[in-house]
């Protein structure tokens, strides 16, 4: 399967390195950073969720209706909607989009951030919730008859939709997290199964415990891995680190002067599974593998996706490969210029990656977990 690259479609410059310079909504600001993604190879970008930012759901509609290719990975959380309006928004925004929507379903592993909406269940009562929801989704957009539900958070009954999605059977699930219970979720139901980058060990041993939940759920597909990372490019690899040390510095700066790198995130101490591996990996070393850098989760508490991969646009390239040949298809890139570095990225990184994917694939290459050890053999030896 080719490879899929995602970015972001922030809806203001701002990033963890520098505040935004305008509104929390900058419509030119998200325009403009979606179209640099559209002609610049991307397949799609993220609208990411959170507590008293912008809606993820209208916003996305802004961008579908201005551009023609770049597909969309909508951020939901199931607490702020009820699954019957939330799957005929979605349809009505596949709709909008000519089906280019793929939902991402959040838990929440915050329970201060889950609090400021409403949300007071336990982290495992919310995976469970989340299950449940995806499936009540999945039958909105797919049932034509009426349909009663009694289950353990939602009731309702004689319910049908008049609009359905665009894609048939439906739009893509995507799903993430690093705790049983997710892995649990996710592979039972997600079409994508999302990844914050780790090493390629652990990155191997969360693949095959996606693979086992899918197994055990009864599918014989599992969900396609989607993996993400924090680009640190420049022409020569000193540059790239000089790079590379500039941007933990700011990080560093903002966080001494007081200002949070993320609402959605508490830097002491995260509650998620995600964010603890994160900073556990932190602790353990700077660099991994070919490419990957950790000071940049540690400076942010691993909030959210931040291991960085720092080089030249080969190195990085190369780096990414190492991924894809684990059975990632899906690779997610975000830089701290938001606008600068999805241009630079895209012109630079995805050709290379894209040129070694199609090549491998027309000799059959082999890919999957099973090939990691001859991946860190070939990365010991050029070490």
């Amino acid at each position: 399967m080719p490879v899929e690259f995602l970015g972001i479609a922030a809806t203001h410059d701002g990033s963890e390195t520098s505040p935004r310079s305008g509104p929390a909504f900058d419509r030119e600001y998200t325009l403009r950073l979606a179209r640099a993604h559209e002609d610049h190879g991307w397949d799609r970008v993220l609208f990411a969720y959170g507590s008293g930012s912008p809606i993820p759901i209208p916003a996305a509609g802004y961008l579908a209706a201005r551009l023609e290719r770049l597909q969309i990975l909508l951020a939901h959380r199931p607490n702020v909607a009820y699954p019957t309006y939330a799957a005929r928004a979605f349809a009505t925004l596949d709709q909008i989009s000519d089906g280019r929507l793929t939902v991402h379903f959040i838990t929440g592993g915050n329970d201060h951030e889950q609090r400021r909406e409403g949300d007071t269940l336990t982290k495992d009562e919310r995976y469970a919730r989340t299950h449940e929801y995806i499936q009540i989704v999945k039958k909105v957009w797919t049932r034509d008859e009426p349909f009663d539900h009694e289950g353990a958070h939602y009731r309702f009954h004689d319910f049908v939709s008049d609009v359905f999605p665009v894609q048939r059977p439906h739009p893509g699930v995507s799903f993430g997290g690093s705790s049983p219970a997710a892995y649990r979720a996710g592979g039972a139901e997600a079409d994508i199964y999302c990844l914050w980058g780790e090493p390629l060990t652990e990155t191997a041993a969360q693949i095959e415990a996606v693979h086992q939940a899918a197994r055990e759920a009864g599918r014989s597909q599992p969900p396609r891995i989607q993996v993400a990372f924090r680009p640190i490019i420049a022409p020569t690899e000193e540059l790239a680190w000089e790079k590379a040390h500039r941007t933990v510095d700011a990080i560093r700066e903002r966080r001494a002067g007081g200002q949070p790198v993320s609402r959605r995130h508490h830097t002491s101490a995260p509650e998620n599974t995600g964010s603890r591996r994160l900073i556990a990996i932190a602790e353990q070393g700077e660099r991994f593998d070919r490419a990957l850098w950790t000071p940049t989760a540690a400076a942010t508490g691993g909030a959210g996706n931040s291991n960085a991969l720092v080089g030249t646009p080969e190195t990085v390239a190369q780096a990414l490969l190492d991924y894809y040949d684990l059975g990632v298809d899906i690779l997610s890139a975000r830089g701290y210029d938001l606008l600068g570095d999805a241009i630079d990225f895209g012109r630079h990184v995805i050709p290379l990656v894209r040129e070694e994917v199609a090549r491998r694939e027309r000799e059959g290459a082999e890919r999957g977990p099973q090939t990691l050890g001859r991946t860190l053999e070939r990365l010991a030896a050029a070490s």
